[in-house]
Order: structure tokens, then C-alpha cells, then sequence
């Protein structure tokens, strides 16, 4: 058997926390526009909130540089290495209606995920979670039914398979933090290039601390964690509206380069988030 080539990724991007956005790079990630949001799709290595390397640090900040706002109305809020659909009220009322929609789950979110090991079945899974104050990390979340657990409802649905891993269609039907990751990794199925609910939890205070490493390199087949907001739809009475943004160049390269799908089989994955 021939060897499968590695993906042409760098890491540069992820393990740079002071890396800024240009402006050309912030226009390039908007994949819808009009008088009410800006739909963005946001990079892997990007935070949303206002970060300590100024305003263009952070999508936030960045819009509201590039726009002149005094305030920015953010509706969804993503991890910095999750990628995909970011969406920005441009006014403070349609803001309003949407974290009402939130509010009252009249929202419906769709992920795409690329997992560890081939998932034949799909799985449903119902387990509560919550801080684990115990742990070292304090964001980790743990799962199970201890004090401070909340219901958690997630379906992860396999779209193709190849070479030990498994690109799936994730629904969460609640939004616990870190909710996909945690029960990813409790079905047998981490999300790949995950540093804390991966192979080592220390891999993720290693980064935070100084960076992408060798270590984090022979453990950690990407350098961010392989979750893509796909669509995000909402259904209400006063809003009714979806968004979507296609998988990043770099998750796309894994699919096709490590787990040897064609790009066909790729686009029919994504047509089927539709």
C-alpha cells in the first residue's frame, strides 16, 4: 500500500494567539450580506470576542474597525477553532429578535464534523454534563450526572467514512459548552485535532502556554479541532432565515488527502446539510 500523502496544512495560523486579521482577509469571509446581518465564515483560528492584541485580534473587533461601529451585535458565538457560520445583527432590534429566537429554541443548528475512528450508525446521544472543576483545565466540561450537570442532547449522523476517520452531520439539540466535543468523545469518536477531549488534556495547556509543538504534531493528525458550523436556521414568527457556509480549504484537504473521499463525495456531504 502506497503512503497517504499528509495534508499540505500549516499551523502558523493556529499557533500564533497575537495573529491579526487584514481587512481583505475579513471581506473575504463574508458569504452573505444584507440590511440586517453579515453572515460570516470564520476561520479556525479566530476568536470572536474582543482580544488583549487589540480590536483586529478578534471578529468582533475587526468588524466593528472595518465598519466604523461603536457596537457590534454578535448573534452566534463559535470556539476560536471551531470555523464556520458567524452571524452579526446590524441593528439592535433585528439582534433582539434573534437571541429571542435563541431564547426560545427557535433555532435549529447543523455541524459538520470530522471524527476519530469509522462510525457506521448514527448515535444519539443523551447524556448531561458540566464544569469539571476538578480537572486541570478549568473550561473543560465533564460528562456525566454530577452536581451542576445539565441535560445534553446530541445526533451525530455518518455521511462517509475512510482510513479510520468519519466525517458526520452533528445536530445539538441543546447548547451546553463544548457540547459536540464532550459527546464526541464519550461515544469512542473525539473530534480530530481536539486538545482537550483528545488523546491528552495537557496537550491543550501546552498550547495555550508556547504553541504548536513537535508533541502536538505526532498526536494531532490537524492543528485545530475538526468541527465546521455548516447552517444555522431559524424559524420563528418574526425571523425566519438560514445561513450557510461551506467547509474550509484545510478541512477539505483532510477529507480528500487523509481519508481519500472525492471531492464529489465531499459536495454531496455538504449538499445533504441543505
Amino acid at each position: 500500500m502506497s503512503e497517504i500523502p499528509p495534508a499540505p496544512l500549516s499551523v502558523a495560523d493556529f499557533a500564533k494567539p497575537d495573529r491579526l486579521i487584514t481587512p481583505e482577509e475579513l471581506a473575504s469571509w463574508i458569504v452573505e450580506e444584507d440590511e440586517d446581518f453579515i453572515c460570516f465564515n470564520k476561520p479556525g483560528w479566530v476568536v470572536c470576542h474582543p482580544a488583549k492584541h487589540g480590536p483586529w485580534s478578534c471578529l468582533v473587533g475587526a468588524v466593528s474597525e472595518a465598519r466604523g461601529w461603536s457596537s457590534v451585535h454578535l448573534v452566534s458565538r463559535l470556539d476560536r477553532e471551531t470555523s464556520g457560520v458567524n452571524l452579526i445583527a446590524k441593528t439592535p432590534k433585528v439582534a433582539s429578535l434573534a437571541q429571542t429566537a435563541m431564547e426560545r429554541r427557535w433555532v435549529t443548528k447543523t455541524y459538520l464534523a470530522i471524527l476519530e475512528g469509522e462510525m457506521l450508525e448514527p448515535h444519539a446521544v443523551d447524556a448531561p454534563m458540566g464544569p469539571d472543576k476538578s480537572g486541570l483545565v478549568k473550561v473543560k466540561q465533564y460528562l456525566g450526572n454530577k452536581e451542576g450537570a445539565q441535560t445534553a442532547v446530541t445526533l451525530f449522523e455518518p455521511l462517509a467514512t475512510g482510513r479510520g476517520y468519519t466525517l458526520a452531520r452533528v445536530s445539538p439539540h441543546t447548547g451546553r459548552k463544548h457540547q459536540i466535543r464532550v459527546h464526541a468523545q464519550g461515544i469512542g469518536h473525539p473530534v480530530v485535532g481536539d486538545k482537550l477531549y483528545g488523546p491528552d488534556e495537557t496537550l491543550y495547556l501546552e498550547f495555550t502556554e508556547t504553541g504548536w509543538s513537535d508533541r502536538h504534531a505526532a498526536m494531532l493528525p490537524l492543528p485545530r479541532q475538526a468541527l465546521h458550523a455548516t447552517r444555522l436556521e431559524f424559524k420563528g414568527p418574526h425571523l425566519n432565515r438560514t445561513f450557510w457556509a461551506p467547509l474550509t480549504q484545510e478541512l477539505r484537504d483532510f477529507l480528500s488527502l487523509r481519508m481519500g473521499l472525492s471531492e464529489e463525495t465531499i459536495d454531496r456531504a455538504e449538499a445533504l446539510i441543505d
